[in-house]
């Protein structure tokens, strides 16, 4: 009997101290959250995309950025076809971005800051089509609600003097152009277009968002 009654205490005893190791790692083990993502793409359109590719490069957090074309068929992704006004494609720029970096509402900042005129409508300065149409193709709904919170915003503070023209449509597609149209101002900084054009935006952008730009 005095046999059975110490096991059943030493039995109790080992129950409560693996009850409270067990309880203890537990209780320190830390929840695990989500890590943000690294990496997610944004495109826009406003105008001849050599400008807008140059003012979203040199924005720190962004990792590449791709002209090409959206809004239309792939058959008809092409200079030619695009520049024909008549392909349902907008001049787009990708953007590849880390979002722990910077966000897609700053971007989309820069773009109605920066990057070009939202109220004009059907082009953008010497260039008109719907080719050069200010479009917002979104990725996500996400996307969609920055899109719209922003032209709201930017409406109600009468942040211009005329209408913001600018789409808000779902990305269905985006096809990079030829390879002569990647990183033009780039390559070409003294051409007649980059020079008149496309150079004043980045002087803009120098001037309003310096705490963006790379280093």
């Amino acid at each position: 009997m005095l046999l059975t009654l110490r096991r059943l205490l030493r039995y109790a005893v080992l129950s409560t101290v693996m009850a409270a190791l067990v309880g203890g790692s537990l209780a320190a083990a830390p929840a695990k959250t989500a890590s943000p993502p690294s990496r997610a793409v944004a495109v826009l359109a406003g105008g001849c995309f050599w400008g807008m590719e140059d003012v979203f490069e040199k924005l720190r957090g962004v990792t590449n950025v791709e002209a090409g074309y959206s809004g239309g068929s792939r058959a008809t992704a092409h200079y030619e076809s695009v520049s024909t006004g008549t392909t349902g494609h907008a001049e787009s720029v990708r953007i590849t971005f880390d979002p722990r970096l910077i966000s897609y509402r700053t971007l989309l900042d820069v773009y109605f800051r920066v990057a070009h005129d939202p109220t004009e409508l059907n082009r953008q300065g010497p260039d008109a089509g719907t080719q050069y149409r200010s479009v917002i193709f979104y990725a996500n709904q996400a996307q969609r609600r920055d899109a719209r919170a922003e032209i709201a915003r930017l409406s109600k503070s009468k942040a211009y003097g005329a209408p913001i023209v600018t789409q808000v449509d779902a990305l269905a597609a985006f096809y990079p152009a030829e390879d002569y149209h990647q990183h033009f101002a780039d390559r070409n900084p003294v051409d007649p277009y980059i020079v008149t054009i496309d150079d004043p935006k980045v002087v803009a952008l120098r001037g309003r968002f310096p705490q963006l730009l790379k280093r």
